[in-house]
């Protein structure tokens, strides 16, 4: 298996070795296809594990410091449903985006932008696992102060009935 990004890697790739405080385990119908996609999302292999008879049985895939993804072999049919959002840590969406439609297998929605201030990119794998990408607009929390007010106070706050 290829452990070099085939695509523009996510900004600040961490390949240190540290205990992951979590992560998400996805199953692929196809291991090495599936791994190139999620190279196209910006994620790196940080190791590929042989099983029994040499296959490779576990690919560790890495964004950013504790964005882990660990693909292994699908037992059977794959019917997805796993879902995580990640932040994108300075990451282009649009070009990223655009990586994606270019590399196929999986879907890709956006960038669109969320009510709270954040731009979202949703990949969903070729097995139909979602990966969020979510970036902060930075530029109209920074312009709106009354709407950073209203969400500075609301920490701590009950949820209204």
């Amino acid at each position: 298996m290829n452990t070099e990004p085939t695509a523009r890697t996510a900004p600040g790739i961490d390949r240190d070795i540290y205990p992951m405080p979590a992560f998400v385990k996805f199953e692929a119908t196809d291991l090495p296809a599936t791994t190139r996609w999620y190279e196209a999302a910006g994620f790196v292999v940080l190791a590929a594990m042989p099983g029994p008879g040499g296959a490779t049985m576990l690919v560790h895939l890495r964004r950013q410091r504790y964005q882990d993804i660990l693909l292994v072999p699908a037992r059977g049919a794959v019917t997805g449903g796993g879902r995580v959002t990640m932040a994108a840590g300075g990451d282009d969406l649009r070009l990223r985006a655009g990586d994606l439609a270019a590399a196929g297998g999986g879907t890709v929605d956006g960038p669109a932008q969320t009510p709270w201030r954040s731009d979202d990119l949703v990949l969903t794998d070729p097995d139909g696992n979602v990966v969020v990408l979510t970036e902060p607009r930075r530029a109209d929390i920074d312009a709106d102060a009354e709407w950073s007010t209203m969400v500075r106070t609301s920490v701590g706050r009950a949820v209204a009935p």
